[in-house]
């Protein structure tokens, strides 16, 4: 009996140091999509497939209330953030009117993701990934422009619209934070035109750019096609694993910091 209660207490033990570990996993923060639904009925939302995508790379994930006031806070409390998909974005405040065909978001989403990028170009080492929209959004704040009805301009938009496969080719040279070849999902009627700050990483084969990034810093990477609903590990689940890496390279690198007595790092900061 005393050697079956000890154990049980290792087994016990065991599961209470696997229970450590899991809280020792990357937190990632995921942008949700802001609707309205009826008037003053503000609500945050977010696709389970991004949680999903973060679980199977390894991370946390912890929807973001879309509170501008409290980003800080967010920010400081996250390894990892993700910018979800979603409609399309006013382009007047990046000095272009708003196409007729746009369906714009939410305002208080689109505050919220301005606000969020611009404090975490400011914030580089918090690793952050862009999906459709995300990226979009990257690129505009980063002083670039959107193509925003790719019917109008691009005889091959079908291929990007209604959850598509369609090939990826990198682009550029240097090394790859990412995974940029391969069989994606898409679905977007707007596009990058250009990157601003950023770096073109990958392309579509009709042009279309896929993938930006900003270079000099651990991992700002968005993404045009939707890497939480695409099939190909490398090109799906792929991403995700290498935004939480870069997740938990940083939370690695505070504690040992913290460790030797310099403080709890930047996250804290």
């Amino acid at each position: 009996m005393t050697h079956g209660h000890r154990h049980e207490r290792r087994d016990e033990h065991a599961g209470l140091w696997r229970g450590w570990d899991d809280l020792r996993r990357p937190i990632i923060g995921i942008a949700p999509d802001v609707v309205e639904p009826r008037p003053g009925s503000v609500r945050a939302q977010c696709a389970i497939a991004y949680s999903e995508a973060v679980i199977a790379a390894g991370g946390v994930p912890f929807v973001l209330p879309p509170i501008v006031e409290q980003i800080p806070l967010l920010v400081s409390r996250c390894d990892g953030i993700v910018l979800t998909g979603g409609d399309d974005p006013r382009t007047e405040p990046f000095g272009k009117p708003t196409h007729a065909k746009a369906t714009p978001v939410h305002e208080l989403r689109q505050r919220f993701d301005t606000a969020l990028i611009q404090m975490l170009l400011r914030r580089t080492e918090v690793p952050t990934l862009g999906v459709c929209l995300g990226m979009q959004m990257m690129a505009l704040v980063s002083g670039g422009e959107l193509d925003q009805h790719l019917p109008e301009t691009t005889p091959t938009a079908d291929r990007h619209a209604g959850n598509a496969l369609h090939p990826v080719i990198a682009a550029g040279s240097g090394p790859m934070p990412i995974a940029v070849a391969g069989m994606v999902t898409s679905h977007h009627r707007q596009a990058v035109r250009s990157a601003g700050a950023m770096d073109v990483i990958g392309l579509a084969e009709d042009g279309v750019i896929e993938a930006i990034a900003r270079r000099g810093v651990p991992f700002f990477v968005g993404v045009q096609w939707h890497p939480e609903r695409t099939q190909e590990h490398a090109v799906g689940v792929g991403v995700f694993e290498r935004l939480v890496e870069h997740a938990r390279a940083r939370t690695e690198a505070d504690r040992t910091k913290a460790a030797r007595g310099g403080g709890p790092g930047t996250k804290d900061a």
